[in-house]
């Protein structure tokens, strides 16, 4: 005889199976509120999983961002741009300026050194002048060809071989007829000064000198002893013997 508790699933009465439905009915809605809860998070939320999305034309490289511009200074605002007419004008302008400013310094050096030249040439010649006017002016009968062969180691050009013939066929005839002696000297103050020479005109190579020359004579012709004060302009010029006499003018 069957156990009349024993049931089978499925089976049961019909209000039974209506309360067992209406239980798990009621459960589920008892479940629902969590679960919608939990499906706006779970839509917001992404998923461990990268998904990657490719718009249907694709999307270009967003543009690099462009460096910012420096800001022009003061200077660069306030100068224009120069054209191309006016740069050439200027460096046309400055080049002339420095061949100016080069030819002044040569022309400036020129001088200097010709000034120290110069300088230099009139105490030389100063020098000869005062050395050269007692052996040019001065001559005795008695030994003519000795007294004339020093002057004219100090004479140069032209001057030297006019005193040559001048002294050949003038002084030296009268001198040897009259016992004729001449003794030169240049002019000094008693107190023992300076000679009385000084410079007329100086050039490197020219000097121009003025000499107070006092000359003795002595001759036939003469009672006793004549002195003579005599003004004498002499010429030298520098040759590469040194300074030469080349002009005597009495003056």
């Amino acid at each position: 005889m069957a156990n009349p508790t024993t049931r089978t699933r499925g089976t049961g009465s019909p209000a039974r199976r209506t309360m067992t439905a209406a239980a798990r009915a009621a459960a589920k809605r008892a479940r629902r509120p969590e679960q919608d809860e939990t499906a706006p998070q779970a839509e917001g939320r992404p998923s461990g999983r990268t998904v990657l999305i490719e718009p249907p034309g694709g999307w270009d490289d967003p543009p690099e961002p462009k460096p910012a511009a420096e800001p022009e200074t003061d200077e660069q605002e306030s100068a224009p741009a120069q054209p191309p007419r006016l740069r050439r004008l200027l460096t046309a302008a400055l080049c002339l300026a420095l061949a100016a400013a080069l030819a002044v310094a040569a022309v400036l050096g020129w001088q200097y050194r010709q000034g120290q030249q110069t300088a230099q040439a009139r105490a030389e010649a100063l020098a000869t002048a005062r050395k050269a006017a007692p052996v040019v002016l001065s001559y005795d009968y008695r030994h003519l060809d000795r007294d004339f062969a020093r002057a004219r180691a100090l004479l140069t050009g032209a001057f030297r071989d006019q005193y040559g013939k001048t002294t050949r066929t003038v002084v030296g005839p009268t001198a040897r007829k009259y016992h004729g002696v001449v003794k030169a000297a240049v002019a000094a103050p008693t107190d023992g000064g300076a000679p009385a020479v000084s410079v007329v005109s100086a050039a490197p190579d020219k000097v121009v000198v003025l000499l107070f020359v006092n000359q003795i004579t002595q001759s036939t012709q003469v009672s006793g002893s004549r002195l003579d004060l005599d003004r004498v302009r002499m010429t030298l010029a520098r040759t590469s013997d040194g300074w030469k006499v080349s002009g005597v003018d009495a003056l």
